[in-house]
């Protein structure tokens, strides 16, 4: 998990990196794609039950992608990203034993509030009102793709192969939408950064791969906190790749962080 984290850290600062946020974040789902499709055709087929699952979370995916790169282009990685992850695990938290029956011991609720409260201080501070609503958007949305997902990926029998499908089909919905959003634009900006689409693709598709392959074996909102630890590589990567100021706060919620998974192992 923790190597899906850097992974899904990875492509978000591709894309807060482009002078496009739209067409990269549209370029990366496609190339996603694309890759599941390759991949897909050599695993065994989900069951029947599980595609209603992954239909809902490639339709919830669209909010997902468009919230992204809205929030991207009014702030920054190290505070749009930390708010979107943070939210996130604890509404999963929250609905996990409604959802599936799995009803947290003390300690791992005190690890996953002390994991969420860290990052949600990594965002504290000034910043556009845009970038923050967007942001906390698309904290819901990741919430309920995480549990639609969690669903499907048990439902399956297959989680690696539902990931692929997902992918495949999710990149079919998100390039419809950036021809009808953009147009012409979208396949000679993909001619001309196919590389930055597949590195940021393979990035999207093996942090998510590992994902629905743990949350089929774990429980859910474990799965859900661990994948947020995201948040301490986005820091390091806007730091060191942006130039975005790592302050003393951000020094000390990081340490949380790693205090709260060091909570959940024990």
């Amino acid at each position: 998990m923790l190597a899906g984290a850097l992974l899904h850290a990875a492509w978000n600062a591709l894309i807060k990196s482009s002078a496009d946020k739209e067409l990269d974040t549209i370029a990366v789902a496609v190339g996603s794609g694309v890759l599941g499709l390759l991949v897909a055709p050599w695993l065994p087929f989900p069951a029947a039950q599980a595609w209603p699952w992954l239909a809902g979370s490639a339709a919830v995916h669209i909010l997902y992608f468009v919230f992204l790169a809205r929030a991207y282009r009014w702030g920054e990685l190290s505070y749009v990203y930390p708010v979107m992850r943070g939210g996130g695990p604890l509404i999963v938290a929250l609905a996990g034993a409604a959802a599936f029956g799995e009803v947290l011991a003390a300690n791992h609720w005190t690890g996953v509030a002390l994991i969420c409260a860290a990052i949600l201080a990594l965002a504290q501070g000034p910043h556009d009102r845009r970038a923050t609503a967007f942001a906390l958007a698309n904290a819901a949305v990741i919430a309920a793709y995480t549990l639609i997902d969690a669903k499907g990926a048990r439902a399956s029998d297959a989680p690696v192969s539902y990931a692929m499908w997902f992918f495949a089909a999710n990149g079919v919905v998100i390039g419809a939408l950036g021809l009808n959003r953009r147009g012409r634009e979208l396949l000679p900006y993909f001619r001309r950064h196919w590389g930055r689409a597949a590195a940021g693709g393979a990035c999207a598709l093996g942090s998510y791969g590992i994902a629905l392959w743990a949350m089929a074996r774990a429980p859910v909102a474990l799965v859900a906190v661990l994948r947020e630890t995201s948040v301490i590589f986005a820091a390091v990567l806007g730091a060191v790749l942006l130039g975005e100021k790592m302050t003393r706060r951000r020094l000390v919620a990081t340490g949380a962080v790693l205090a709260g998974l060091v909570v959940l192992k024990l």
